[in-house]
């Protein structure tokens, strides 16, 4: 009798992603001229390590408050933001700087470069201020900017300033990069590539990508995406088969 041919070895699974931080009934309010201004209310979500997270809203909609929650750099009035077992809303100032230093790094719309300071050295600033930094060269390497490294930010276009600016938040190691509106300064193609390196990041690397944006064309790139509304999350969709950037318009 014929011996059946050995069944072949399944192959490992894939880790599930696992949970980077999570909100809990987060509310964020502020006091204007005796009365209480609810910027956010209680949002409850889950941020998945590894994904691209697009947060769609217009203006007062909530969502550069809650980026604001998620980095560190706000409390929320009620309810408890989760971040590997430790509540950021309990943390203390000394807790908190750590959590911004480590955990997070943020990119914005007008770049926040130190305009005496070369592509590199912008990058080296960031690195001094971490436990853990990754290579200053390695890091522009992998935003294309090797060889504008010497170069000062009046002598870089707006894309080349946007990706030392990424490069600025990826030499720290974070777990995740925050960005508000990173396109908000970038004309459409230059746009286009800079949601590509981000998109890159998360594939790559593993990076959480936080992208807030008010232009809901960048939307189809996320694993998922949040409308905001009036401080709360209107809608939360699964895109089970994100478009790459340069499918985009808008």
């Amino acid at each position: 009798m014929t011996e059946a041919a050995p069944t072949p070895p399944m192959p490992a699974p894939i880790p599930p992603r696992s949970e980077f931080l999570r909100l809990d009934n987060v509310s964020r309010e502020f006091s204007l001229e005796g009365s209480i201004i609810a910027a956010l209310r209680d949002v409850t979500l889950d941020i998945v390590q590894g994904e691209v997270l697009i947060v769609l809203g217009p203006s007062g909609s909530g969502k550069t408050t809650m980026l604001n929650l998620i980095g560190g750099i706000d409390r929320a009035t009620h309810g408890n933001l989760w971040y590997r077992g430790e509540d950021l809303a309990q943390a203390d100032r000394r807790q908190l700087a750590r959590y911004r230093r480590d955990a997070v790094g943020f990119v914005f719309q007008f770049y926040n470069l130190i305009p005496d300071l070369t592509a590199a050295e912008n990058v080296e600033v960031a690195a001094e201020l971490c436990a853990a930094p990754l290579s200053t060269s390695a890091v522009l390497e992998q935003v294309g900017l090797s060889a504008r490294r010497d170069h000062f930010p009046a002598q870089l276009s707006g894309g080349e300033q946007q990706r030392v600016a990424i490069a600025r938040a990826l030499v720290k190691n974070p777990a995740a990069l925050l960005c508000d509106e990173p396109t908000g300064a970038l004309d459409f193609e230059t746009g286009k590539q800079v949601l590509r390196l981000l998109v890159d990041l998360s594939r790559t690397l593993g990076k959480t990508v936080i992208i807030v944006t008010h232009n809901g064309a960048i939307a189809p790139i996320g694993d998922r995406i949040v409308r905001m509304r009036s401080g709360l999350v209107a809608e939360l969709q699964v895109n089970p088969r994100p478009s790459d950037p340069a499918q985009i318009s808008w």
